[in-house]
């Protein structure tokens, strides 16, 4: 079978850790990375070792020369990136938030089925073999009655933001903020153990610019409540935690889990290490690869994606964070 041949759109760091992904894939390659200027498409090709490099992606999107795309684009651009990709027929692996809105993603979803392509959203914590094991332990618990759900970690880009720079992570016209960096991985979390919330409420703390640099919600389910919290302006390394009625599961990383601490009222203790690197966008990849080859479908993929998306859309009304509508 021919290999998946990928283009990419966007330059910043997650594209190469993309690359680096891709490079111990079987099944992909890297065909071309695309950027607006033809001098940083081509540096960036090599700097990544995709084969060739365009500045032109109407051009691009209408050539034999890819099967599939790679959306990293800032945020605000997924949506249009993704849906020129389908409508060429191609299948499209986008970055989380995969788009601002739930309404922009389900038109991706119906645009994708019309045209016979994948889409999925690139949500490595959804494919992580640690939240896999999250989902084992959890059941050993019992009856789930609280949960608390982490991601606060200081970002260099800050220093910028107080030096009166605008930044895309940081500016809510680009659809950046916290919650949309950090925070979505507790939400996607959230709702991949749980299910979507009745209710949600919340609260954020601004920045200049306006986008929420850190945040924290409160969201209702039928017999228990689960708070998250997110932060770009600070950091900790307080471990998130479901407390059930038979034992309370500790997790170090809600975006990657690798060390579980199950600990049992009756005393007992499991320990769970996962072995897997750190940060790792293999496993999202072989999903994406199976996909396109036509093995297993993304329905419940698009399901997950949508009820975040839903959910992260509740988070921003009820703290009053802007946030750019459906287009």
């Amino acid at each position: 079978m021919s290999p998946v041949r990928l283009a990419t759109i966007g330059t910043s760091w997650i594209t190469t850790q993309f690359a680096d992904a891709v490079a111990r894939v079987p099944g992909v390659e890297l065909a071309v990375a695309y950027s607006r200027d033809p001098d940083r498409a081509a540096a960036f090709a090599a700097q990544i070792g995709a084969a060739g490099s365009s500045a032109d992606l109407p051009g691009l999107l209408a050539s034999g020369e890819l099967d599939a795309v790679y959306v990293a684009s800032p945020n605000s651009a997924h949506f249009d990136h993704a849906l020129a990709a389908i409508r060429a027929g191609k299948h499209v692996l986008v970055e989380k938030p995969a788009t601002p809105t739930a309404a922009e993603f389900a038109t991706l979803v119906a645009e994708a089925r019309a045209a016979g392509v994948v889409l999925l959203e690139a949500m490595r914590s959804a494919h992580d073999p640690g939240m896999a094991r999250v989902r084992e332990l959890v059941d050993e618990v019992g009856p789930v009655r609280r949960v608390s759900l982490r991601y606060s970690q200081r970002s260099s880009r800050y220093d910028l933001v107080l030096a009166g720079e605008r930044v895309n992570i940081f500016d809510p016209a680009m659809a950046g903020g916290a919650l949309n960096d950090l925070g979505v991985y507790c939400v996607s979390a959230l709702v991949g153990l749980f299910g979507e919330p009745e209710r949600v409420v919340a609260a954020t703390v601004p920045v200049s610019g306006g986008a929420d640099g850190a945040g924290a919600a409160l969201a209702s389910y039928p017999g228990f409540a689960a708070d998250l919290s997110w932060s770009k302006i600070t950091a900790s390394d307080v471990p998130s935690e479901v407390q059930g009625e038979l034992g309370t599961l500790l997790i170090d990383q809600i975006a990657a889990p690798r060390l579980l601490e199950l600990h049992r009222l009756d005393g007992s203790e499991v320990e769970s290490v996962v072995d897997a690197p750190a940060f790792d966008l293999s496993p999202e990849l072989r999903a994406f690869a199976s996909l396109c080859a036509g093995e297993g479908d993304a329905s419940a993929d698009h399901e997950r994606t949508l009820a975040t998306l839903r959910t992260i859309e509740a988070i921003r009304v009820a703290a009053g964070t802007p946030g750019r509508g459906p287009r």
